[in-house]
């Protein structure tokens, strides 16, 4: 099979890294992903041939905000391995006091018959687990 496009990366330059690290680090390893580098201005975690590259923003540049309604990114989704793996993620988010959004809505905000949980990243990104 040809990895023709695939994706191979994607780098997030985030404001604090530390506090983006224990933020992802958890979620990602509950995906089954790996710590595959680590250096003083970043981390990665690979799973399969795809890594997600976390870096700190240079000082300069730490003024200018991240808004998941702005030109850009808008959020970033994954495939969660069944419902019950949404809802022990859900719980999980809830134990470690992340707001889940749509709550009101959870777990169809994305529309009948499709099953997920939404929350935010430290940047305000927003993130999707989405059940099969």
């Amino acid at each position: 099979m040809s990895k023709k496009g695939l994706l191979h990366h994607i780098e997030l330059y985030v404001s604090n890294l530390d506090k983006s690290i224990e933020f992802w680090s958890w979620f990602l390893i509950e995906l089954g992903y790996e710590l595959y580098q680590e250096w003083e201005q970043g981390k990665s975690y690979k799973l399969g041939e795809t890594y997600i590259v976390f870096v700190q923003v240079e000082e300069k540049h730490l003024d200018l905000s991240y808004h998941r309604c702005k030109a850009g990114l808008n959020h970033l989704a994954f495939h969660a391995e069944s419902r019950e793996h949404v809802d022990i993620i859900t719980q999980k988010l809830r134990e470690k006091e992340i707001t889940i959004l749509y709550e009101d809505k959870h777990p169809y905000a994305g529309g009948e018959g499709y099953y997920a949980v939404y929350f935010e990243d430290p940047e305000r990104m927003k993130v999707e687990l989405v059940a099969p």
